[in-house]
């Protein structure tokens, strides 16, 4: 069997739905007002994936929060270990079933 890798593709539009999800899924940062825990992580994976300021993409974005607003809310975060631990579950928890510890198992 053989597979387009046009099929096999997800389009940018997906990849950011599916990373925002993983992150409402297990992380929690609170916001208040305007921003909310989507639109940070929103504003902050956007900037992260073109290489850009917190400042210029909230700028490009419609009804976003400023780029004050946002580091307001980062700036919050004192417990890094219980971030770094969210964060390391996130990415647990997208690992596809077929890998186990590094390597391809049959599933």
């Amino acid at each position: 069997m053989t597979f387009s890798l046009e099929k096999l593709a997800i389009t940018e539009t997906e990849t950011l739905d599916e990373v925002l999800e993983c992150l409402a899924e297990n992380l929690s940062i609170k916001t208040q007002g305007a921003c909310d825990q989507k639109t940070l992580f929103e504003i902050l994976v956007r900037a992260a994936s073109n290489g850009d300021t917190i400042e210029n993409t909230a700028k490009t974005l419609k009804k976003i929060p400023s780029g004050n607003d946002i580091r307001y809310h980062l700036n919050k975060i004192t417990d890094f270990e219980d971030l770094e631990r969210q964060i390391n579950q996130a990415l647990k928890s997208r690992v596809p079933r077929g890998i186990k510890n590094g390597h391809l198992i049959p599933i």
